[in-house]
């Protein structure tokens, strides 16, 4: 018996990393992290703080079939646009660091 022959191609790997199926993929898995991100995301009670609840009301999931460093694959992103979120994730001298997206990664992406 003989054994398979395998050829890549370099141009079919990239269109493949652009397909709609991939982005789909990712786009999947960011709206995974989303949901885990938004459910173990801290909400401020009391007087000290102004906005309880914009923090997690801030997630939001974009998609590209254009991302990576060189715009070769398709991406997806989980961000958050609380102007503090920054501090919510890796924390100051003051407030401990929560680190939601990095739970929320660890947690979610392979769900």
């Amino acid at each position: 018996m003989m054994p398979a022959k395998f050829r890549m191609s370099k141009k079919g790997v990239g269109q493949l990393l652009r397909s709609p199926t991939i982005q789909g993929e990712m786009e999947r898995r960011a709206n995974v992290i989303e949901s885990v991100a938004v459910s173990i995301a801290p909400v401020g009670e009391g007087a000290w703080d102004p906005h309880p609840g914009h923090y997690k009301g801030s997630f939001k999931v974009t998609s590209t079939a254009r991302g990576g460093r060189r715009r070769d694959r398709a991406t997806a992103t989980v961000r958050n646009s609380a102007y503090y979120a920054r501090w919510v994730e890796y924390g100051t001298e003051k407030v401990r660091a929560h680190h939601v997206l990095l739970r929320a990664a660890q947690a979610g992406g392979r769900g």
